[in-house]
């Protein structure tokens, strides 16, 4: 990514945003992050530097229309150029019925999970078609795939509803600027991680050991690096080849059987090469399947290819 300018949402914190930017920064490129929290994005930005990268720090409320967002990409692009890559990985997330959610607090999870990356879409588009070369990402869930049922299990009764809708938003969305760009030399994807996210807050865990009904659900966590290289590829890839993706990260990296290095690029993650990956990727989709979430067909479509090493449930 030398030379390159990236902007990345949500990054202020210690998952998939921060460990993005760092790993592009790592790579080469020049990296405005934004996120509310100014000392988590001054955090990101040691880190950023720790690696040999450039980092512009941006504080912004992607949650409220007059908090910033329309300037994001004009400051960066005083900053360092003309952007080539965009990150939307900046998210709300709750968890409630759909009876028990108000009109304000939906319009707040639409803005940020919706509205924010595709006002920057919007913004980005124009100059990367003009350049034809540009890099779109926008990250997803798993959460966006209908629920086999009925009868439906946890997953689909514990009150996903908001947040499934803005992902699926975001599918559709990302599906919608690959195809209207599509032989323009600008890829745009989605990215997923398989399962959940290990990450030094881990404040999915509980969440994790409740809808597994046991403690120990280390092994249905992956790291960040995999996130990171799975966006690598996705933001580095042949926009002929690589465009209208909803992709899973450890399907991808198994996939394109890519090394998968921690945020410097410069070390193996142990653990976390193609090798090791067709075993933990069957543990995960099985936990989907046993909890209520999408079914095996959900891994395995045009879009989001299961790689054939990945052996079928008994």
């Amino acid at each position: 990514m030398e030379g390159r300018v990236a902007l990345v949402t949500g990054a202020s914190r210690d998952g998939t945003g921060r460990s993005v930017a760092v790993r592009f920064a790592a790579e080469g490129a020049k990296v405005g992050i934004t996120a509310r929290s100014e000392a988590g994005l001054e955090s990101a930005l040691a880190a950023i530097e720790e690696v040999g990268g450039t980092a512009l720090v941006l504080p912004c409320d992607l949650g409220d229309p007059d908090g910033g967002r329309d300037t994001l990409v004009a400051r960066t692009e005083e900053a360092f150029g003309p952007i080539d890559v965009l990150v939307n990985n900046a998210v709300a997330a709750g968890f409630k019925r759909v009876e028990d959610w108000t009109l304000e607090e939906l319009d707040h999870y639409q803005q940020v999970n919706v509205w924010a990356p595709w006002i920057l879409m919007a913004q980005v588009l124009p100059g990367m078609r003009e350049r034809r070369r540009g890099w779109i990402l926008n990250l997803t869930s798993a959460s966006a795939e209908l629920p086999p049922g009925p009868p439906f299990l946890q997953v689909a009764r514990d009150g996903y509803a908001s947040y499934g809708a803005t992902k699926a938003s975001i599918n559709r969305l990302t599906v919608a600027a690959a195809a209207e760009n599509e032989d323009v030399g600008i890829a745009v994807n989605a990215l997923s991680p398989q399962a959940s996210i290990a990450k030094p807050s881990m404040g999915s865990l509980e969440v994790m050991q409740k809808a597994a009904g046991r403690d120990d659900v280390m092994d249905l966590f992956e790291p960040v690096e995999t996130m990171a290289e799975a966006a690598l590829a996705l933001c580095t890839g042949d926009p002929a080849v690589l465009t209208g993706r909803i992709a899973y990260s450890l399907q991808l990296i198994l996939e394109l059987d890519r090394p998968v290095y921690d945020l410097s690029g410069t070390a193996l993650v142990e653990g976390s090469q193609p090798a090791d990956l067709p075993k933990k990727i069957r543990g995960q989709i099985e936990f989907h399947l046993t909890t209520g979430g999408p079914d095996r067909t959900a891994f395995d479509r045009v879009w989001t290819p299961l790689p054939a090493l990945v052996p079928p449930p008994p």
